[in-house]
């Protein structure tokens, strides 16, 4: 022992940097100053304690106070030097009680050394108690300041909105949500809900609540936030001062902004709001979807109207006890269904009929509130003010009659989009351009500008919008005083009669769709009518022979779905006619000669009709953009006469085949080149009997690899030209080629899929996976279906794939596959699939592997998984398969289905996986499941499981805590 402390003496003395006498002249030095040591210690600490005292004295003075952050960070650091100073007088008490020795000088001299240090840290200590920057300060800013709102929790079609901007706050990527929708859409209520949320509470040290007015200022934003956080500013601190001081302020803290009525876009940076790594996060509202986009938001999220259930119950709760009364009941539903699901509408309507106790003044007050806004109702017109201003807000008057133009179609009613726009072009409202593509390309501009302001919505297929009920008739109340645009719409009324000959005679565009017409006037004074639209008047067969003398300025026509079986000779008076809709008038057996005096016809759509043949006089339309017709009653013997070659201006063309028709090869043969020779192609929708007609019009083409050439191509025997996954994109002119009853590959297929974007292979014969097309020449899918194809036993060959394969597919549908055993055989290259939302498998029986090894880890964007009728499925993420799997795996997924999988065990190995966005659960007939992958802090986002309830009890449980949260989101069927 002795010889070890002579080797650590010698190891100190080295690091001492002296010699070892040297070393121990120190030690001795300190030994001797033992007792020093301990006084001068004990004296600096009784003046630190002293100070310390004096501190806290203050603050007990100043209870209403808090204590600033320096003050209570020297309090703790003198308690810790307060417990280490005691165990040294503990040390010091005991080298004290022990005779005096040599032996005991080591022991000594360590410890007098670790006095004076003490003594040293505690001066220091005192020093920094004289707190330069107070003592106390002005409390924090509560944690939350409750806002007193609704609740919304019972109202699911509002309070969704809520649980969505929730799951993006738990998001660490995500830092700016912005909540967008029109006006009365509820997203005040929202905001206000969000703040008072008690997750929310929980998720941040503070919560600040701002409402950005139309007159914002950066000043103002500015001084609503010092206030919030009980900042002092000194006099005359401009803006750039007032920003580094809430910086500062706000850089320690985890916080939420919550920004209501954002107006315009504004920098954050330049407020104050500092970009910290510490998961903050900030949420604005705004009537505008691009005012999102220009403050940087990571998600957006769309205010949706209320459910029918919900609105009802809204309404309900504000009007209170007079709903008590039943023969009120069916009123209060129709007086509901006026205010379109609008929060704010139900809210003013409801203070109105609150003051109303008998059914006599409910059923008044029902006409009145259906007469508005062309009568005034208390309470409403700040309402309808308020969307005029919005109206007049629109940069444009293209805009502004395009919106205008909405109001022809019913409320709530899908409005097919490309529809929409040839009517927009054929009245003149996209600036006068001349080629159809450029002229789509404007009106897709304008609707994302009326959707941007909620003035338009998209309906759940998103090649369709629509327009509400309270909107359209504000549309209705701004043309009626406009002589220019006065419009007459009366759709889905179920009229029988034309409405009053003045009703026609003052209106510029006249909407009398789906009713039940069955004649017309002989003549009509309509001299500024523009656009007529008469389609789905199932019951009106005959055009009196003069009905269109005074129309000269008419130019859309619409009698699609009519009963009529011909047309009359004053339609040659309609020579300023852009667009004529003919379809599904199945009586309709011919076109007039007269057809040539339409000199300005740009869209002629003869869809299943009757008419046999095509009249040479279409060729002499040189202003035809766009022909859509069938060949189901053309005669089988050159039904079109070289007609379709000579229209040397068409850019759009739909031809319908029959595919029970049996064309001869000559026919199809002809038809083909005809189309072929067409130079100004930008859209072409086709079927072709055979692969030989696709290969005669790609070798004869100039135009088919055409950037500016969108495709519908049919191949082989199809019952539609239409791609039912089509509508899963934004915009319907895309790429597509479906390929049906054939077998085996052909070069000119794969050549038509390097440029294809949407593929469906039906009833396919021969192949064994989509890559025996080629993988490389499947690169620019964005979405494929397989169905029917017996031989397919993998969708994708891994094994003969490039680098990178599939890279920009997003939805994959696999329906009615007998043979297939898994999605991706062999290795998966990085990058693949990345882009991939949706996958959904469908009645595939001998499928027992989804995610092959390696799969998995390439779906981090995949939303939607289905799997359905797959009998051999045991294990949606298969273990063996994905033996290293990341806990974050799937991290986009937002709902799962799985139906009738008997065998299935198991969704995943085990409840690792933190599901992070899983919203929907939907489980039926799967009986071999009696576990979910669920805990108590996993799956935070999910907010439904449909599923059935004598299912539900067979299941296995970690805890009973998991069940009761899993519960509470069942929907049992």
């Amino acid at each position: 022992m002795v010889e070890a402390a002579a080797s650590a003496i010698a190891v100190e003395a080295y690091k001492d940097g002296r010699g070892i006498f040297g070393y121990l002249s120190k030690k001795v030095d300190y030994a001797d100053d033992f007792k020093v040591n301990f006084e001068k210690m004990t004296d600096q600490a009784k003046m630190l304690y002293a100070r310390r005292d004096d501190v806290e004295a203050e603050i007990n003075k100043n209870k209403m106070k808090r204590v600033t952050k320096e003050c209570g960070a020297w309090i703790n650091r003198v308690k810790v030097a307060e417990q280490e100073v005691l165990k040294l007088e503990s040390k010091y008490k005991k080298e004290i009680a022990h005779a005096w020795r040599y032996a005991r000088l080591w022991s000594r001299a360590n410890l007098s050394r670790h006095m004076a240090n003490k003594r040293e840290e505690l001066r220091v200590l005192l020093e920094e108690g004289k707190l330069d920057n107070g003592v106390v300060a002005d409390k924090s800013p509560e944690h939350v300041r409750v806002i007193d709102t609704c609740r919304i929790e019972d109202k699911p079609s509002l309070n969704w909105a809520v649980e969505e901007i929730l799951g993006n706050l738990r998001e660490r990527k995500i830092k700016r949500v912005g909540l967008w929708g029109m006006v009365g859409t509820g997203k005040t209520t929202v905001m206000q809900n969000l703040n008072n949320n008690k997750e929310v509470k929980k998720m941040f040290d503070i919560v600040i609540w701002v409402s950005v007015s139309k007159a914002w200022s950066i000043e103002k934003v500015q001084d609503a936030i010092t206030q919030r956080l009980k900042l002092r500013l000194e006099g005359g601190a401009n803006a750039v001062e007032t920003a580094q001081l809430i910086s500062n302020e706000l850089g320690g803290m985890r916080y939420l902004l919550l920004l209501d009525e954002v107006c315009n876009p504004f920098d954050l940076h330049e407020i104050g709001i500092p970009n910290n790594d510490n998961d903050s996060k900030v949420v604005f509202a705004s009537r505008f979807r691009d005012v999102c986009y220009d403050m940087d938001a990571d998600e957006l999220v769309n205010m949706k109207r209320l459910s029918d259930a919900d609105a009802y119950k809204m309404f309900e709760e504000k009007v209170g006890r007079n709903m008590k009364n039943p023969s009120i009941i069916p009123v209060a539903q129709l007086v509901v269904r006026e205010c379109a699901g609008l929060p704010l509408l139900i809210d003013k309507v409801a203070r109105v009929f609150r003051k109303k106790d008998n059914i006599h003044l409910w059923r008044d007050g029902l006409k009145s509130l259906q007469r508005w806004p062309s009568i005034k109702i208390q309470g409403m017109d700040e309402v309808l003010e308020f969307l005029k201003f919005c109206y007049e807000e629109l940069d444009g008057e293209d805009k502004k009659v395009c919106f205008l133009y909405g109001a022809l179609f019913p409320e709530d009613r899908d409005i097919f989009v490309d529809y929409l726009m040839e009517c927009w072009k054929a009245e003149g409202f996209l600036n006068s351009i001349d080629e159809f593509q450029d002229a789509r390309d404007r009106g897709h501009n304008i609707l994302h500008d009326l959707i941007n302001v909620s003035f338009l919505e998209r309906s759940a297929m998103k090649t369709h919008v629509r327009m509400n009920k309270v909107l359209r008739n504000m549309a209705l109340k701004i043309s009626s005083g406009d002589s220019d645009h006065k419009i007459l719409a009366r759709p889905c009324e179920g009229l029988k009669e034309l409405p009053k000959e003045e009703e026609w005679t003052s209106a510029s565009r006249i909407s009398l769709m789906d009713n039940d017409l069955c004649s017309l006037a002989a003549t009509s004074n309509c001299t500024n009518l523009s656009t007529l639209l008469l389609q789905r008047n199932k019951n009106l067969m005959m055009i009196p022979e003069s009905f269109f003398l005074s129309m000269q300025r008419l130019r859309v026509l619409d009698l699609h779905a009519t009963a009529i079986t011909s047309l009359p000779p004053s339609l040659c008076c309609l020579t300023h006619l852009r667009a004529l809709y003919l379809n599904s008038c199945k009586g309709l057996i011919e076109l007039p000669s007269s057809l040539e005096a339409l000199v300005h016809l740009e869209v002629l759509d003869i869809r299943r009709t009757g008419i046999i043949s095509l009249p040479i006089q279409v060729g002499s339309l040189t202003h035809m953009r766009c022909l859509r017709m069938s060949l189901s009653n053309f005669g089988t013997e050159n039904p079109m006469s070289k007609v379709i070659s000579s229209i040397s201006s068409l850019e759009e063309l739909m031809i319908d085949v029959d595919p029970n028709t049996l064309w001869s090869d000559r026919v199809m043969r002809t038809i083909t080149e005809e189309v072929s020779t067409l130079t100004r192609l930008t859209s072409l929708t086709f079927s072709f009997p055979k692969v030989e007609c696709l290969e005669i019009f790609v070798r004869s083409s100039p135009l088919w690899k055409d950037l500016r050439l969108t495709f519908q191509f049919s191949v082989g025997i199809c019952n539609s030209v239409k791609d039912h996954i089509l509508d899963y994109f934004e915009y319907q002119l895309c790429k597509c080629l479906k390929y049906a009853n054939d077998e085996g590959t052909h070069p000119v297929i794969s050549e038509v899929l390097t440029e294809t974007e949407v593929f469906e292979l039906i009833d396919h014969k021969n192949i064994q996976s989509l890559s025996d097309f080629g993988t490389e020449n499947l690169s620019k899918l964005r979405a494929c279906s397989v169905e029917g194809c017996k031989d397919i036993i993998c969708i994708i060959d891994g094994n003969v794939a490039p680098p990178c394969a599939f890279e920009w597919l997003e939805r994959m549908v696999i329906n009615n596959a007998p043979s297939l055993h898994c999605i991706w055989e062999g290795p998966v290259p990085m990058g693949s699939l990345g882009q991939m939302t949706s996958l959904t498998l469908y009645n595939c029986p001998k499928l027992k592997k989804i995610f092959s090894n390696g799969l998995i880890e390439q779906l981090s964007e995949l939303k939607h998984l289905s799997v359905e009728k797959c009998h051999e499925i045991e294990e949606i993420i298969i273990e063996s398969e994905n033996p290293c799997l990341d806990p974050g795996t799937l991290p986009s997924l937002k709902k799962l289905v799985v139906h009738d999988l008997p065998k299935l065990r198991s969704i995943a190995p085990n409840d690792l996986l933190i599901w992070p966005s899983l919203e929907r659960l939907d489980i039926a007939s799967c009986p071999s499941l009696l576990k979910l992958p669920f805990t108590g802090i996993n799956a935070i986002n999910l907010r439904s499981i449909d599923a059935e309830q004598s299912w539900w009890p067979t299941l296995v449980w970690q805890d009973d805590a998991i069940e009761e949260r899993l519960r509470s989101f069942c929907s049992f069927i």
